[in-house]
């Protein structure tokens, strides 16, 4: 039997990135998709947004501002809803406030791509051999404040791929790697203006900072994680006792290094072997190294660099804390990627128990693999709850 490529799967997943030589790809992209419905209702935002449960995927430091001691989460997100219908996305939460300045976390994400059917021929009639590739990734955090308007966290995660395909020459044995986040977050005490009262946030994280992914043991056959730095700010809007309006925007880069131009004579023919090298030449570089040449390595130079940088922008209106209304856009450039899109969200909060729901609409001409899906999130929340100062 054919050994299917770990290639076919990875561009299957990642179906909205062009196909251009300077496209940044990692391994196991799941980490970065929105699987909880509040940051998809806000254009994937979670950075800078008041605390809640999911905010182990987008800034942990969070939880040590958390309302509400204890909280507990779970999130389902279908994926490729135009294609197939066993592709999904969910995630499990949990975060504990231990006392006044700290908190611990931990959350379960698993991404399985559904039945696969493998023929070893063309004949319609053959029994398929069917396999089920999957990930997931299981992380901790602990946070601590540092004063009374900052907090940060650290976070480690253990990442498994099984999406290698075993062979009559092959084994089929998963690949595996660690990474660490480093967040922090900073919110105001709340600021009295003359026709409302008003609290600034702030914050950062630097996530999947570790080795890199190989499914066979080669370095010339691994991959980096996608590591990337967000940092974002926001502004509370307190019109009164009962209605709030929360505004953000985000950035986001990817820590990876950019694939360079395999032209490597310059001649403007690229020949198999230039191909080649100039892939061993991007395999070689290391994650560490290639955290700080993303920063500067793009071929074409700063400008390149920038449009490596996507950004988001995003609103909430909340009404007692009980109902919220969200919507946002996240824009990413035409040529890396083209992820452009508008989204909504609502939530609803009963006692202990929130749901929230969100809908993505495209607005690129590259097709998004999320488009015109419902995501949704169930929360709950127990314990006393703290004061915000």
């Amino acid at each position: 039997m054919k050994k299917i490529a770990l290639l076919f799967v990875c561009l299957f997943i990642i179906s909205f990135a062009k196909a251009q030589e300077n496209v940044i790809t990692t391994a196991v992209p799941f980490l970065l998709v929105a699987a909880d419905a509040r940051a998809a209702g806000m254009a994937d935002q979670g950075v800078a947004t008041s605390a809640d449960a999911f905010s182990q995927q987008w800034n942990p430091a969070k939880y040590a501002f958390a309302i509400d001691k204890v909280g507990f989460s779970i999130s389902y997100t279908p994926y490729l809803t135009d294609l197939v219908n066993d592709i999904s996305l969910g995630q499990l939460n949990y975060y504990n406030r231990i006392n006044e300045r700290s908190a611990f976390a931990g959350s379960f994400r698993f991404f399985g791509l559904g039945n696969i059917e493998l023929r070893e021929t063309g004949d319609p009639n053959e029994i398929p051999r069917v396999v089920s590739p999957s990930e997931f990734a299981f992380d901790g955090s602990y946070s601590l404040k540092l004063s009374e308007k900052f907090s940060m966290a650290v976070a480690a995660r253990y990442i498994n791929s099984n999406l290698k395909v075993a062979s009559d020459t092959g084994d089929a044995s998963s690949a595996s790697s660690f990474a660490i986040d480093v967040a922090g977050f900073y919110q105001s005490e709340e600021i009295a203006f003359n026709e409302f009262n008003g609290r600034w946030r702030a914050g950062f994280n630097i996530q999947n900072l570790g080795p890199k992914i190989s499914y066979d043991n080669t370095q010339f056959s691994s991959n980096f994680l996608p590591a990337n730095l967000k940092v974002g700010t926001g502004f509370d809007f307190i019109l009164d006792d009962y209605n709030k309006v929360a505004v953000n925007v985000e950035l986001a880069k990817l820590l990876v290094p950019t694939p360079q131009n395999p032209d490597l004579n310059g001649d403007g023919t690229i020949t198999p072997a230039e191909r080649s090298q100039n892939n061993q030449n991007y395999q070689s570089i290391g994650w560490l190294p290639g955290a700080f040449q993303s920063f500067s390595g793009a071929p074409g130079g700063f400008s390149e660099e920038l449009k490596e940088v996507t950004y988001s922008l995003g609103g909430e209106y909340l009404y007692q804390d009980s109902f919220a209304l969200r919507a946002g856009y996240f824009h990413e450039n035409q040529d890396k990627g083209a992820r452009q899109f508008f989204s909504l969200g609502a939530g609803f909060k009963y006692n202990v128990v929130k749901v929230d729901v969100s809908y993505l609409f495209s607005t690129s001409k590259v097709k998004n693999p999320l488009e015109n899906t419902l995501r949704f999130s169930l929360t709950f929340n127990f314990g006393d709850q703290y004061d915000e100062y």
